[in-house]
């Protein structure tokens, strides 16, 4: 029974969110408009679980590049109604169009002359036919199986926020750093702005010589504590790599008079480098693909350092 009624759920409600395409129409369209035109910002507001969905919609219109501010209907009539400004696109939400709250706050919206969008679940609803522009989010049933409570109906709200955000980052060219730039928390933020220069300087710089002994080369590795040394010429050009593994391998092999080795017997040419200005989790992408802890930075053949797979664990990246 159980998951009889989760399907039963998740049916309903994607039934709900494929129906919406039947209301992307030139309303819609020219909602997308009135908001890239405005000159103010979104303010979006709704009572009860329609409120809830507003401050979902908001949050997601900040981060991506368009004004907005969540209103709520029944603090707007008393006294928030303040939050309207002159060129500001108003959005309503609400299921019924019908709640008391809601007929209170459209016709002072109105009077202002503030551009109203409805987000409504009935076509012939006061909120509908009061609006400058109707989005309909009409659902056949709501997955509560006393067809009572929002869950269809907030699911179909939802999404038709979506896909409003969704058109404007595609009309306004928002790109990746454009959403870095209001996101920067948290682990997301990170992916977008987090550079590898940000981390290799914090780290040790173990380098040796092409000439170096095996034990000068253990030494170093040993005293930077990363399980690597680049091998540098005398002006920091980058010829090669050893890291501990290799050393286990030596051992691993008997390798004959070891210690007679120098770094330049013992590194790997050419190895995989990064550019101080790729992106951290470009980085962690290489070290994956690789199967590799730790990889050199590099600037025009300049050694810089070493960034490490624990560096971007501390930042949070994986």
């Amino acid at each position: 029974m159980i998951r009889k009624a989760a399907l039963r759920t998740i049916e309903l409600e994607a039934q709900s969110v494929a129906n919406l395409a039947n209301y992307i129409n030139d309303d819609f369209e020219k909602a997308v408009t009135a908001i890239l035109n405005c000159n103010g910002r979104v303010v979006i507001s709704g009572i009860g679980k329609s409120a809830i969905v507003a401050q979902k919609i908001v949050a997601t219109l900040n981060s991506t590049g368009t004004p907005a501010v969540f209103m709520h209907a029944a603090d707007a009539i008393h006294g928030d109604l303040g939050i309207v400004q002159p060129n500001d696109v108003v959005i309503i939400i609400s299921k019924s169009g019908e709640s008391p709250e809601i007929k209170v706050l459209v016709p002072l919206v109105k009077n202002f002359g503030n551009t109203l969008v409805a987000i409504a679940g009935k076509a012939d609803s006061y909120l509908a036919k009061a609006a400058d522009l109707f989005l309909n989010t009409t659902v056949n049933q709501e997955a509560c199986p006393n067809n009572l409570a929002p869950t269809a109906s907030t699911t179909a709200q939802m999404v038709m926020g979506d896909a409003l955000a969704v058109c404007l980052i595609e009309e306004r060219g928002f790109q990746r750093e454009d959403f870095a730039k209001f996101h920067p928390g948290g682990a997301l933020g990170k992916q977008l702005y987090l550079r590898v220069r940000d981390l290799y300087i914090h780290n040790e710089k173990p380098m040796v010589s092409p000439d170096e002994k095996l034990s000068s080369v253990v030494l170093e590795m040993t005293q930077k504590r990363l399980g690597v040394t680049a091998v540098t010429d005398g002006n920091d050009h980058l010829l090669g790599i050893i890291t501990d593994g290799d050393l286990r391998r030596l051992i691993k092999n008997n390798v004959p008079d070891a210690n007679s080795l120098t770094a330049k017997d013992i590194m790997t040419a050419n190895p995989v480098v990064i550019a101080p200005d790729e992106l951290a989790i470009e980085a962690l992408d290489i070290l994956r693909k690789r199967s590799i802890t730790q990889i050199a930075v590099v600037d025009n053949g300049i050694y810089l350092g070493i960034v490490h797979l624990h560096d971007i664990i501390k930042e949070g990246l994986i």
